[in-house]
């Protein structure tokens, strides 16, 4: 498991305390992310006890009135969404741009199984580098990606470690705040934290059920 900060590492490992199960708290943001999870796969592949799955989990921004807060997420794809170019025309995700990724999918019959576990609705989770804080940003990412539900700033790093090891990935959230204009008021970033140990005190026998040839 890879949260982005302590309190979140904390809230998962409340509910997973089961060996062969990790948590880490990988650090804020895709690049440090990315550069934590592939830390802790190379370690655990050097050891001789590769990892069969990668879960990105923690709070995150949700999109009204889809993900309200409280909600839980699961990604169907975990999709980075300032990853490219602005022009004049709009944006353009690297892929148009003919080269990288821009997107990655779990096992589809391991999300459907988190979310009948969970509760937690499936769709797109978002990773940007900048949180976004006004309605016009939010707007544009619904636009450019329908199916979003939340965004928040490790999925697509942590995603990208575990293609480079050829391990599948998930990712879980809880809605702590509506994506849009900047509010700190309207967080519930307790709620959000208790949530995520609900839901994985829920998806324990999920995981332990699972195997890579699932996928």
């Amino acid at each position: 498991m890879a949260t982005a900060v302590p309190a979140e590492r904390d809230a998962v490992a409340q509910a997973l305390a089961r060996p062969g199960i990790d948590v880490i708290a990988a650090g804020v943001g895709p690049a440090l992310a990315a550069a934590s999870t592939a830390t802790a796969l190379t370690t655990a592949a050097l050891e001789g006890a590769p990892y069969g799955l990668v879960v990105s989990a923690g709070i995150a921004g949700g999109f009204a009135p889809h993900a309200p807060v409280g909600a839980l997420v699961v990604a169907a794809e975990i999709t980075a969404a300032d990853l490219g170019a602005e022009t004049p025309d709009g944006f353009l995700p690297v892929t148009e741009l003919g080269f990288g990724t821009v997107t990655h999918r779990p096992p589809e019959a391991l999300v459907r199984e988190v979310a009948t576990a969970t509760g937690a609705r499936p769709g797109a989770i978002l990773t940007v580098s900048t949180v976004t804080g006004t309605a016009v940003r939010a707007a544009q990412l619904r636009e450019r990606h329908p199916t979003a539900l939340a965004e928040a700033m490790e999925g697509f790093g942590v995603a990208e470690a575990a293609a480079a090891h050829r391990t599948p990935v998930l990712e879980l959230r809880a809605v702590s705040n509506p994506v849009g204009p900047r509010d700190r008021a309207a967080w519930r970033i307790g709620d959000a934290l208790a949530a995520l140990t609900e839901a994985f005190g829920k998806l324990a026998p999920v995981l332990e059920g699972w195997h890579p040839h699932d996928r």
